[in-house]
């Protein structure tokens, strides 16, 4: 399988910094044919944002209104990409990865929305290059992943 990467935007800094630039992922089959596209973010090392839980939507890569989006998780960062790609690889689907933030009230969520919207991208550096996913976790990895995240969202 051939893997075409790209940044599809700048990396978010101001109150956002470290949290990554958006990333395209396009699967192609061995006749260089495109069959499958993955979009998350690209993360710096180190970035906070690694550690939190990650969500899958897959959904139709043509007709958005063939059927509805199928949301899964929640996955460890790298165990979410290897099955987003697992997932799309031989058939014509999106997946988006991206991190669920385990916020814990009103405030805390008008918080995050207000810090997305004053989130300054004119000093952006689009430079960074796609990680591609290795191979998906065994369902026995997965839920060890869930143990790991049960215990971080509850350890203050």
């Amino acid at each position: 399988m051939n893997i075409f990467q790209a940044d599809i935007g700048p990396k978010l800094s101001g109150p956002l910094s470290g949290c990554g630039s958006p990333a395209l992922v396009i699967l192609k089959n061995v006749h260089d044919i495109a069959v499958g596209t993955l979009v998350t973010l690209q993360l710096p090392p180190g970035s906070p944002i690694a550690d939190l839980p990650w969500v899958v939507t897959i959904g139709a890569l043509g007709d958005p209104d063939e059927w509805d989006p199928v949301v899964c998780g929640p996955y460890e960062r790298d165990h979410a990409l290897a099955l987003a790609r697992a997932v799309v690889a031989d058939d014509d689907l999106m997946a988006v990865v991206e991190p669920l933030q385990p916020l814990d009230g009103v405030e805390a969520i008008r918080r995050e929305i207000e810090l997305a919207r004053t989130a300054d991208f004119s000093d952006a550096d689009a430079g960074s290059s796609a990680t591609v996913p290795g191979t998906p976790p065994e369902p026995g990895e997965v839920r060890a992943g869930w143990r790991r995240i049960a215990a971080g969202i509850l350890t203050p």
